[in-house]
């Protein structure tokens, strides 16, 4: 198999051939990093390799597999991490000078339960800086989108999407507090998941804002993303927000049938055209959601009456709490900070009542969705208005105006995912955007999953 194909094998697929000795950890960590030393260069995605110790892990599984100590699903895998998880050992920046040399002590929640799982951390992946937006950064380059390096491939996680497009990682963890997981997901061509608020252990993970911030997992297919959500869901008492509540079974829930279910579609804002939404988007995923009803799903109109204002109270309550997380640095090193600096700074000009008016705008749309969810099983919209944008856009405030398709369900704090959908004529993906219950993963990857299968657009990768 060629070094092409080894990177572009879904994890379940080189588990499989891992498990059963066909496949060699090692052989595949190697391919891995063959492709990064070609391409990244102009990907940009990594900013921090981890070869040799990349390399003594793989080694480590494969010993481990032949002694009869096989681990499961992600023994083996090669993954990367978005340079906002800690690892121990290995500088963490949050792609900013200011954490320049910051070297933790310890693994983050995630990072440990990925190497308890037996993966193989490739390294760490470029982002927006601190995950706020804005671009350049004050460390590091800008990644491109592999599928048009002209392009953006979305962010804050924007190194998680275009490692993945380009093969150069089989599975990725990102964050979301706007949108972070999901915006890569569609602008990338990969699957991005939001897990419900306190599904997954935000410990050692350098925040943004602490009343939205989710983390989760990113992979080039929703079996994939399963695999990785189940390795690290689950309560952890040095998390506040984490929540101690079961975790079911993943990878088993998604070849269950979509017959009967109830997809709710708000059309009054989600599709509107006139208001912003680009054409082909919204045709991409109008095809979608007609697959949804040839496979037995039922398409239901619905409306969530507030989602308009839903940026606007997300970003009161993402600036106001990322100012007050980074006010030292900012009144030490304003100089540290790329154009980033601009937004933490909004953050401080808004008052105790903006805040306070945002989070009950919050309870309202919290509200509404419930409401919509009672009468439906998930809702499904774009994930994007627009395919991504061209890259090098230097304005901090570059996604503060215009139709926004991610902020409500950071508010609301419910799962969603955004799986391919299509692509535009000019050849950027397109994603689909499907959210559930609060803790309802496992139908959420069901209804996607069953997409995904009946869909080509998850077995096309980026010609590079």
């Amino acid at each position: 198999m060629s070094t092409d194909a080894l990177c572009y094998l879904n994890i379940s697929e080189a588990a499989a051939l891992i498990r059963d000795r066909k496949l060699s950890p090692v052989e595949l960590t190697k391919a891995h990093i063959e492709r990064i030393d070609r391409l990244n260069p102009e990907i940009k995605a990594y900013v921090t390799r981890t070869d040799e110790q990349a390399l003594a892990d793989a080694r480590v599984a494969e010993s481990d597999i032949n002694a009869g100590h096989y681990r499961g699903a992600l023994h083996g895998i090669p993954v990367s991490f978005k340079d906002l998880y800690d690892t121990a050992g290995t500088r963490t920046t949050g792609q900013s000078k200011v954490f320049a040399d910051r070297v933790p002590a310890e693994d983050s929640a995630s990072v440990a339960s990925i190497r308890k799982a037996g993966a193989v951390t490739l390294g760490k992946v470029a982002l927006a800086e601190f995950g706020l937006g804005g671009s350049p950064t004050s460390l590091f380059e800008t990644p491109s989108n592999p599928w048009n390096l002209d392009y953006s491939p979305g962010g804050s996680s924007s190194g998680s999407g275009a490692a993945l497009a380009a093969g150069l990682c089989m599975g990725s963890f990102g964050t979301d507090t706007g949108g972070s997981l999901r915006n890569p997901g569609h602008c990338s061509g990969i699957v991005g998941l939001k897990p419900t608020l306190g599904r997954v252990s935000r410990f050692g993970v350098i925040p943004c804002s602490w009343s939205l911030d989710t983390v989760g997992p990113m992979a080039r297919t929703v079996g994939d993303v399963a695999l990785l959500l189940q390795a690290v869901a689950g309560h952890d008492p040095r998390d506040p927000s984490s929540a101690d509540r079961p975790v079911p079974d993943y990878p088993a829930a998604l070849g269950g049938s979509i017959e009967g279910l109830r997809v709710g579609v708000a059309r009054d804002y989600f599709f509107r055209t006139d208001l912003g939404a680009d054409p082909e988007v919204v045709q991409c995923a109008e095809e979608a959601i007609a697959v949804l009803r040839e496979l037995g799903a039922s398409i239901e109109e619905v409306s969530v009456p507030s989602v308009a204002d839903a940026r606007s109270a997300q970003m009161v309550i993402m600036h106001a709490e990322a100012f007050a997380y980074h006010r030292q640095f900012l009144r030490d090193r304003p100089g540290d900070y790329g154009p980033v600096r601009f937004r933490f700074w909004l953050g401080a000009l808004y008052t105790a009542e903006d805040y306070l008016q945002a989070n009950l705008f919050r309870r309202q749309i919290v509200s509404e969705v419930d409401d919509v969810l009672k009468k439906v099983d998930l809702i499904v919209t774009p994930t994007m208005p627009r395919p991504a944008p061209p890259g090098g856009d230097s304005s901090p405030f570059g996604t503060l105006t215009g139709l926004n398709f991610l902020a409500p369900f950071n508010l609301t704090g419910t799962p969603a995912v955004s799986v391919p959908c299509g692509f535009t004529s000019g050849g950027l993906p397109v994603g689909l955007q499907i959210a559930g219950r609060w803790f309802d993963e496992a139908t959420v990857l069901r209804a996607a999953n069953a997409y995904e299968e009946a869909a080509p657009w998850s077995e096309m990768h980026p010609d590079l």
